[in-house]
């Protein structure tokens, strides 16, 4: 509600006259209410009247709490105070992620005459964005181009990552870009005396307003200089006879037109940590047979070094093993929780092997005898088909998981990987037969790939997925838009996960074939 200046003394600061209206968005765990706490501590300490309130969101990821902050210099009549923000009469807004930015200019209340709105730039995503199967991220770029339309002040950094580097959390980070902005009337060392009137975690949280200070005060150019730079790739080490075989593959790769090469050194990386040197130079041939049938300019080549890579290291038993065993990992997940020195850390994996999984480690022979068995199929799901819980922090279950990590030498003898092998050749084969008559759709089926990911369940649905879209693309095959209803298909199928999307698109193939 706006005041009467009746109500306040005039000030040659115009930030002085009036209610300042100061507005915080933020989720569970981003100290929303500790910010909203150290913004109450300051302007009272420094001679303002100030109320907070809050209003909780429906759900963690459905909305986020709107703490809205109003106060006012003391003196003169006591001013009337709203409970909560209103569309166009919010001069601060302060959003801890992204998509809270863009909620809070969807609501009205970022204003190009008034508002300063200082935002963080990543992620937390929505369980709307993670439900899609495919790539479900909401554009941040957009978000950004409406705030500096939008807002007639706009500061953007990623507080988040400046907090976490300096050991504190991205409230104290967004109260340093407050600061920074200039838009209260408080000095800095006001700020830091609100921080230290809260008697916890005072060096870390200080330390993170220091940077949030600093990034809010940089320019755009500045800010972006200052990013981390990405880590210099560390140079192969091992025994010298597989070093030497490494150097002659990337010499092959070396050949290969730039694009292809960059993709592929990526692929040959991935496909060492997945299985071994020999399996990594197994890649590389298929992948040079395929460029050898290639024309500029390489999209096919390249998409296959990608794709090809991607279906070569497959999701199995043996490497979800192999990933929760791995050096580092426990030291990894306690600095993500923040665990401290003196906390106890519990791991627990929640396992769900089906029969297929079993069968699928066993010799090729013998588990594709069991798995046409469905007697055995039965009894071996009964006695594994079961919703687990492993500890990992204890011996047994960390035993048992590196164990079957460790066998990657027994992996290309088993039934998953020959039917692994025999998806890839079918795909390829599809791929190829396509490329003299329809080079764009030879091109999108090599993407089709995409589909098939994951473990169990989610492995078998994205299986599905692809093979219906590869019927759906023989039917429009000849048409010379194939390729676009290939891709067509192929979005439809990554936009749910039940496959409804999907169907409707094969349902308006049907009907004009």
């Amino acid at each position: 509600m706006t005041v009467h200046s009746a109500f306040a003394p005039k000030s040659a600061d115009p930030r002085l006259d009036g209610i300042i209206k100061l507005a915080v968005l933020a989720v569970g765990g981003q100290g929303g209410g500790v910010l909203t706490g150290w913004i109450e501590t300051l302007a009272r300490a420094n001679g303002y009247v100030c109320q907070a309130t809050s209003v909780a969101g429906v759900a963690q990821r459905t909305g986020a709490t709107v703490y809205y902050v109003e106060m006012a210099p003391a003196g003169g009549a006591q001013p009337i105070f709203s409970l909560a923000p209103a569309a166009g009469d919010v001069d601060i807004m302060i959003t801890a992620e992204m998509m809270e930015a863009g909620r809070s200019i969807i609501r009205g209340f970022v204003t190009p005459d008034r508002t300063t709105l200082i935002t963080s730039t990543h992620r937390a995503l929505a369980v709307s964005e993670k439900m899609v199967p495919g790539d479900g991220i909401a554009s941040s770029a957009e978000v950004i181009a409406a705030a500096e339309i939008a807002a007639r002040r706009f500061i953007a950094a990623d507080f988040d990552s400046l907090a976490i580097k300096n050991g504190s959390v991205i409230s104290a980070s967004m109260f340093g870009a407050l600061a920074g902005s200039g838009a209260l009337p408080f000095p800095r060392e006001a700020y830091e005396a609100a921080i230290r009137a809260g008697g916890k975690g005072i060096e870390g949280s200080l330390r993170a307003f220091g940077a949030g200070y600093a990034a809010a005060q940089a320019g755009p150019e500045e800010t972006a200089t200052a990013k981390a730079k990405p880590a210099a790739a560390t140079a192969p080490r091992g025994p010298q006879h597989l070093l030497q075989r490494w150097q002659a593959v990337e010499a092959r790769v070396r050949a290969l037109p730039a694009d292809v090469a960059e993709m592929a050194l990526l692929g040959l990386k991935k496909l060492v940590e997945f299985q071994d040197i020999a399996y990594a130079e197994a890649y590389l041939a298929r992948l040079e047979a395929l460029h050898r049938m290639d024309h500029a300019p390489f999209a096919f080549s390249r998409e296959a070094a990608k794709y090809l890579a991607n279906a070569m290291a497959y999701d199995d038993v043996i490497r979800v093993a192999d990933l929760k065993t791995r050096a580092g990992r426990s030291d990894r997940i306690a600095r993500e929780m923040g665990a401290k020195a003196g906390n106890v850390l519990h791991l627990t994996e929640f396992m769900h092997p089906r029969a297929q999984e079993i069968v699928g480690m066993l010799p090729a022979k013998l588990g594709a005898r069991l798995e046409g068995d469905p007697k055995w199929m039965a009894r071996l799901d009964r006695w594994f088909n079961k919703g687990r819980r492993l500890r990992t922090d204890s011996l047994g279950a960390f035993v048992m998981l590196y164990v079957l990590g460790g066998m990657k030498r027994r992996r290309l003898g088993s039934l998953r990987h020959a039917q692994e092998v025999a998806h890839q050749e079918a795909w390829l084969a599809r791929a190829t037969g396509y490329l003299e008559s329809n080079y764009d759709l030879a091109v999108e089926v090599i993407r089709c790939r995409r589909l098939v990911k994951g473990y169990s369940d989610t492995h078998a649905r994205g299986l599905s997925k692809f093979d219906r879209v590869i019927e759906g693309i023989a039917l429009v095959s000849d048409r010379p838009d194939a390729a676009a209803w290939a891709r067509r298909l192929r979005e439809a199928a990554l936009q749910d996960e039940q496959g409804k999307a999907l169907d409707g698109a094969l349902a308006t193939v049907r009907s004009f074939v």
